[in-house]
């Protein structure tokens, strides 16, 4: 049943998913509360990228002009051996700006200030918490009793999850993570480092050990760059949240790896913004349960190997406030549909490059057949399969609202 009341929403989450559904609701007059557990917004982060529909949606959502004035300068992707000699070198031109290295590039934490400040500009019935999350739900046919931490219950009509992989509030409202999600073989790891001698300006490399990989990618400083590692090894609940222990795992499984593999490990314990996490994909039944629905990677992480997390943030984020906007006195209306409209290209977005063995070989010549692999996909004849796949996701049609 719809009505004529107008809608409280709380969004748990000051990410881009969180903020990016924030803009879009307070655009539509629709009275928003964010928590966000951080004490402030989160600098640095990998880059990310958007394309098709994720670029799509940012036009719309009024984002490129901000977007683009923090553009990285990404010229392509190279593999490399313990020397830093190219094994095979991709330009950003070869796949059109659709490949590994796309047209959009930037920093997440440029992209957050992005919509903090698109968030900032609008006139809205917006309330902004930092060090704020949620502790319990209670919900009922026509809202949820929120419990903050700290004491304080408030009544919303509807909550949203966009708190990560994680998720607090899918645990509160759905259930355990281990229910939904499915470790996928890893960890990665990013954060940022002085440039090394002799680093190729605007070039993505990686060097490969068996087990593991170790890269860098541009910054929007020119005297850094952001350290990409990746991990093949068994799951391990030790090392949730224990910086020390991530490190050493790092350290170890990084040892005598060449390159540039000495540095990144040298300025890995002062880094500012150490990342660690595992590499997990989550799988939701429905992404509702009453009055909560998930947003984001707290509701459809594909684990950072698809590269399009930010991708299905964004998208996700203007479906959804498009359908809350749509008939804000028929949130369950709302709900059903977001789900119904996002599904198909959730579906393709989440679909994996091959396995973290595919990724991560173990052994030099499980390395090696790869890389020969990989010079055959960017030939003139087998080019096009590798386009298939950068594109895979243009087929789905952004509805309009």
């Amino acid at each position: 049943m719809s009505s004529t009341h107008s809608p409280h929403v709380l969004v748990s989450g000051g990410g881009i998913a969180g903020n990016a559904v924030a803009i879009q609701l307070l655009r539509a007059g629709i009275r928003t509360t964010v928590v966000e557990r951080a004490a402030a917004p989160r600098p640095g982060g990998q880059a990310v990228d958007l394309r098709g529909p994720s670029k799509e949606a940012a036009e719309r959502m009024g984002l490129m002009p901000g977007i683009r004035k923090y553009l990285l300068d990404e010229k392509g992707m190279a593999f490399v051996d313990e020397r830093g000699r190219d094994k095979v070198r991709m330009p950003a031109e070869m796949f059109d700006g659709k490949g590994f290295v796309a047209e959009i590039e930037i920093t997440r934490g440029d992209l957050n200030d992005v919509l903090l400040t698109e968030l900032a500009a609008i006139d809205g019935p917006l309330d902004y918490r930092y060090g704020a999350w949620i502790e319990a739900l209670t919900q009922d046919d026509t809202g949820v009793e929120v419990t903050f931490a700290g004491g304080g219950t408030e009544r919303f009509d509807l909550v949203i999850g966009a708190d990560g992989v994680h998720s607090a509030t899918r645990a509160l409202a759905f259930g355990p993570e281990d229910d939904y999600a499915t470790y996928l073989g890893g960890y990665m790891s990013f954060f940022t480092v002085p440039a090394p001698a002799g680093t190729e300006p605007g070039w993505m490399k990686t060097h490969s050990v068996p087990n593991a990989s170790v890269g860098i990618r541009p910054d929007a400083d020119p005297d850094t760059c952001k350290a990409i590692i990746m991990l093949r090894t068994e799951a391990d609940p030790g090392l949730r949240r224990d910086v020390a222990a991530q490190q050493r795992r790092i350290a170890d499984m990084l040892a005598g790896a060449g390159w540039i593999a000495p540095e990144v490990l040298a300025a890995m314990a002062d880094t500012p913004d150490f990342y660690f996490d595992v590499l997990a994909r989550i799988d939701m039944p429905t992404l509702s349960a009453g009055r909560v629905t998930l947003l984001g990677d707290a509701g459809y992480c594909g684990s950072p190997m698809t590269g399009m997390g930010t991708a299905m943030a964004i998208v996700g984020a203007y479906v959804l406030a498009g359908e809350i906007a749509a008939t804000p006195g028929d949130l369950t209306g709302a709900l059903a549909r977001y789900e119904t409209t996002v599904t198909p290209f959730l579906d393709k977005a989440k679909e994996l490059p091959g396995s973290i063995a595919t990724v991560l070989p173990a052994s030099r010549f499980g390395i090696k057949m790869s890389q020969v692999f990989m010079r055959l996909m960017t030939t003139r004849l087998l080019r096009p399969l590798m386009m298939k796949f950068f594109t895979h996701t243009d087929f789905y049609e952004l509805p309009a609202y």
